[in-house]
């Protein structure tokens, strides 16, 4: 059902119809666009805030990616039609709309490029994807092989809606000086300031092609008739009517008609977008289909932009699918994130920070920037916003107009990650302002301030108060009164206060170190006085004094979140290790992954919030949430339960039995945000993946795979290298680029020895940490672990 190709850089999957949800995603600093297997798409791009140039037939809300996008008939997508005028025969490619039997199928997801392969009735249409790296624009290939014997009589006919645009003014027609289908529309507004905001909006969307159609239409009600997308009234004839849509739902189709002998070949290029004006169009025309090499060279360009994101391990070990899935499309997805911060323009700072840790692999300057950038936006006071705006005019929108308490814990988390790849504590001088006030200070003092200031967020029990919300934006009723508390963000608090110390310490600030390792002991303190309960931590004590997440609970028994982050801080003793550990494995792991609750909730609970309403076992609904998933998988890496850890880690990716890989409905080609839970309520959806990208799971799991798993860890004094392979692994290979330098490590097991050995360039160290890094160096490095 898939093929690995080009040496794991693109995955085929061989049927439309029995992961009908799979798909795959593309971007640039612009816009994204992610495509199902079956020829759906839903695409954004930034004109500053995200908007849409292919929209429902209905209106719809302008809002981010939604998890588990429900598909319909008329929802948008890229479609193609081919009729055989000699028989009537009628197919369309990629599936949809006709949905008719194909003889083969391909769905290729690529590092730079989404294809398709169909072939039905010895007629093959290759499909490609691809797009502008410097503008909103999608770049379509499309090839037609006559496979037969004899010569046919075909049409090709590109059909792209463009949906219900504007209850304002929308329309569509044929340019022919520009060999394209333009569609205009006018933003809605009723306010006259909002005038001003739009008027240089892309209100247009296009279709243009390089070659001149024999026919067109513009009116999908006119396309479509009374056959319905699966038999249109439009191809009934020879030909388009050629109708244009006067405030009418507009839609991008022309029509090629063609013979082909038998072998021969046709192939077109499009391209899809927004733009201003016509002068736009005209100069995307030139600049992509002005001349014979014009759509090489910008689909090339866009392929070295995905390059530059290539991560700093490539890896070779006893499992394949986890090798391709590392070397190949984990980076990959780190990379989007930190590279366009999720085309959002007010990211929530968690995300923000966390996105750009993992930047810290990819780009470590880029990460550095937007350290700074958050820091800027801190109060006086040591208060971080609900998010960080990344342009003059940006607003805080959605769920960053809802007080979140969580924010400064952040900071020393994701500032750990970048001073460990590279050791670039000159960062923590740097002078910053304030949002606030007219002063700079250091990124050191900033960072103080903040660790400061969540301390001082806390009870009379000493436990932090949750407000309408932590890391998990709805358990929004908690705290709403002012009286709630968090028991995962206490232990949050004392991880973070725990970092920021080890920092300090390593800046030669003694004294901070000190101070902030008291905090971290007095939030450990006050959670096992107050939220341990006999076998596990519980999340929370509500405004009216209840603590939740306990065994007396029916629903929401166990959180996972406060057992992960209570083996981070400390707060957990061997002891309590071992019990809240065995009780994770026996309430909440599942055949794919570790749920992030259990049992689910059923009803709503107005002391908890909005997470009690979520459907069961979806989102943060007692879904396998992956996020929390890989905080749990790096804790237990902290204390080397090493197969414990890879099982979980192994089980976030789908595959590679067809059989999970069919539950799943997806490609391994990204980590979803979560996969459904509520595995003993509702066994028939678990597991089902959300198909949503935007996570910042992936950042963590390249955390563990460096830290914990290959255990090749920056340290101030260079790489340290202390593998935890599964214990089924006799070796593994890799290369890890650092600080400039190219490490290529074998790692073999040795039960002749006790302890790790490393040789480097012949060289045994005396210890484990390789020193003295010279940048534009190749190390061979060879390591026995016992």
């Amino acid at each position: 059902m898939l093929n690995i190709t080009e040496q794991g850089r693109s995955l085929e999957l061989c049927s439309p119809t029995k992961m009908p949800m799979a798909s795959a995603f593309l971007w640039n600093k612009q816009m994204m666009i992610q495509v199902n297997c079956r020829g759906y798409a839903t695409a954004q791009f930034m004109q500053p805030e995200p908007a849409k140039y292919a929209h429902a037939p209905n209106l719809e809300a302008q809002t981010f990616m939604q998890p588990e996008q429900p598909y319909y008939a008329h929802h948008p997508g890229r479609f193609f039609y081919v009729k055989d005028h000699d028989t009537g025969a009628l197919f369309s490619a990629p599936y949809e709309p006709v949905r008719g039997e194909l003889d083969d199928f391909a769905f290729i997801a690529g590092q730079h490029s989404i294809a398709w392969r169909v072939v039905k009735n010895n007629i093959r249409i290759d499909l490609s994807l691809s797009l502008s790296n410097d503008r909103p624009a999608e770049l379509w290939r499309v090839t037609m092989t006559n496979l037969g014997s004899g010569t046919r009589s075909l049409s090709l006919t590109p059909y792209f809606p463009v949906g219900y645009m504007s209850w304002m003014n929308q329309s569509g027609a044929y340019h022919k000086n520009l060999q394209a289908i333009i569609c205009r529309s006018v933003t809605p507004y009723q306010k006259y300031t909002d005038y001003f905001k739009h008027k240089d909006f892309k209100d247009l969307t296009y279709f243009l092609a390089d070659t001149t159609p024999d026919s067109w239409e513009a009116r999908q009600s006119a396309f479509e008739g009374e056959g319905g997308l699966h038999a249109p009234e439009g191809l009934q004839s020879d030909s388009l009517s050629n109708s244009d849509a006067v405030y009418e739902t507009p839609a991008a189709v022309l029509q090629y008609r063609l013979r082909l002998a038998a072998g021969e070949s046709q192939s077109w290029k499009f391209v899809f977008g927004p733009a201003r004006d016509e002068q736009e169009i005209a100069d995307v025309r030139q600049s992509i289909l002005g001349s014979d090499d014009a759509f090489e060279n910008a689909t090339q360009s866009y392929a070295d932009y995905i390059a530059e994101g290539a991560g700093s391990l490539t890896i070779d070990t006893p499992d394949a699918e986890l090798d391709n899935f590392v070397n190949n499309w984990l980076a990959r997805q780190v990379y989007y994130h930190g590279d366009v911060n999720r085309l959002s323009t007010d990211p929530q700072t968690r995300n923000y920070l966390q996105d750009n840790m993992g930047m810290s692999y990819i780009k470590p300057d880029v990460a550095r920037k937007a350290f700074i950038h958050a820091l800027s936006q801190q109060n006086s006071s040591g208060a971080m916003p609900d998010g960080i705006l990344l342009h003059e005019g940006a607003e805080l929108k959605y769920i960053n107009e809802v007080p979140h308490m969580d924010h400064c814990i952040w900071l020393p988390v994701a500032l750990s990650a970048y001073l460990d790849e590279t050791g670039d504590y000159a960062i923590l001088d740097e002078l910053v302002p304030y949002a606030d006030s007219t002063a700079n200070n250091s990124v050191a003092a900033h960072i103080d301030q903040a660790v400061d200031w969540i301390f001082a967020q806390r009870d009379e029990r000493g436990l932090n108060f949750i407000e309408q919300g932590d890391w998990c934006d709805p358990m929004n009723m908690v705290g709403y009164k002012g009286k709630g508390v968090s028991g995962w963000l206490t232990l949050a608090t004392a991880y973070a206060a725990n970092l920021w110390a080890e920092i300090c310490e390593q800046a030669k600030r003694p004294d901070q170190a000190e101070r902030f390792r008291a905090q971290a002991d007095a939030c450990n303190a006050a959670v096992n006085r107050h939220i341990w309960d006999k076998q596990w931590y519980g999340r929370g004590i509500t405004d009216d004094g209840v603590l939740f997440g306990t065994h007396t609970d029916s629903q929401g028994q166990i959180f996972l979140n406060p057992q992960s982050w209570a083996i981070l801080s400390g707060a957990a003793d061997q002891q309590r290790q071992a019990s809240l550990i065995s009780a994770v494995e026996q309430q909440l792991e599942t055949p794919y992954g570790v749920e992030m609750l259990s049992p689910s909730f059923i009803a709503m609970r107005d002391d908890i919030g909005r997470v009690t309403q979520k459907h069961p076992g979806s989102a943060e609904n007692g879904s396998i949430y992956n996020h929390a998933a890989c905080f749990y998988i790096f804790a237990l890496y902290q204390i080397n339960h090493s197969d414990r850890a890879f099982r979980l880690l192994r089980q976030m990716i789908p595959g590679p039995d067809e059989d999970d890989l069919l539950q799943r409905g997806q490609m391994p080609v990204f980590i979803p945000n979560y996969y459904r839970g509520a595995y003993k309520q509702f066994p028939r959806t678990a597991g089902r993946s959300s198909q949503l990208f935007n996570t910042g799971t992936v950042h963590w799991l390249y955390r563990c795979l460096i830290d914990g798993l290959f255990g090749v860890k920056g340290v101030p004094e260079g790489l340290s290298i202390k593998p935890q392979l599964p214990s089924s692994w006799p070796s593994a290979t890799l290369i890890r680029r650092f600080r400039g330098a190219e490490f290529h490590i074998n790692i073999t097991r040795d039960p002749s020895i006790d302890s790790i050995l490393v040789d480097v360039d012949g060289d045994r160290l005396a210890g484990t940490v390789v020193q003295n890094i010279s940048e534009n160096t190749t190390y061979q490095v060879n390591v026995r672990v016992p």
